[in-house]
């Protein structure tokens, strides 16, 4: 039986247990076959745990099997670290790209994914649950704490009649010249990047915006990018303006 080094975990798990020393984690049958069956894991192997509120732990198998298994937490390994109060707003598209955005805006540090049904928006439907593993996977790979929840496709005109006016919008016009950097520069609080389908938003959806006192239209340069570009794009100029790249 090999015993692995326990500074040699790699392999990050979200788990929806809580998580403390001494604490035994059991793992569903897809959770035992990722590890023992995929991963090649054994008896006395260690790992990394998170489940959004206690950190992340390293924690040591002690059960192994093919329906399921025991792991046991040995120590904290990293605290919590909550992401910005930052919401990604974006009009689903193809099915790929729409992944890519979901895996992007978690890596970057998204609290909350919203897709949302504007009207030059070609996907009528999302798999919210296929996008949250999405989301988990992703969080797992790049070091997070938190996994963001993945919300059910809401209607522009719905998510505009319920929005709390605490929270501010930076939305993306590629018809505007106004850089991002003006509108976020000392802006403090909880906010939400909007960014609109291939076709971008309608006049109606950019009247609605414009006239919003807690919005503003911003530029992403001077070429017009793809909808899970201009979500990076943004994400990336919000996070160094106002997020937790500063």
């Amino acid at each position: 039986m090999h015993i692995s080094n326990p500074m040699d975990a790699k392999i990050r798990l979200y788990v929806e247990h809580p998580l403390g020393v001494g604490q035994s984690v059991p793992l569903d049958r897809g959770q035992a076959h990722y590890l023992f069956g995929v991963m090649r894991q054994s008896l006395g192997a260690h790992l990394l745990l998170f489940n959004g509120t206690d950190g992340e732990w390293r924690a040591e198998v002690v059960e192994a099997g093919k329906r399921g298994g025991v792991l046991r937490c040995v120590e904290q390994t990293k605290p919590l670290q909550l992401p910005p109060d930052l919401w990604l707003c974006f009009a689903p598209i193809k099915k790929a790209r729409t992944d890519f955005i979901v895996e992007k805006a978690t890596e970057m540090g998204a609290a909350r994914i919203v897709p949302m049904q504007t009207e030059f928006t070609n996907s009528g439907r999302i798999q919210r649950d296929r996008l949250q593993a999405h989301a988990v996977e992703a969080a797992e790979q790049c070091g997070g704490t938190c996994v963001p929840e993945v919300v059910d496709l809401v209607r522009f005109r719905s998510l505009m009649d319920t929005w709390d006016s605490t929270r501010r919008i930076m939305f993306c016009d590629e018809a505007l010249a106004t850089a991002a950097p003006a509108l976020l520069q000392g802006a403090v609080g909880p906010w939400a990047i909007f960014i609109g389908p291939e076709g971008g938003f309608s006049a109606r959806e950019r009247e609605k915006l414009n006239g919003l006192e807690y919005a503003g239209a911003v530029s992403l340069g001077p070429r017009i990018l793809r909808a899970d570009t201009a979500a990076v794009a943004a994400m990336t100029v919000w996070q160094q303006t106002c997020g937790d790249w500063v």
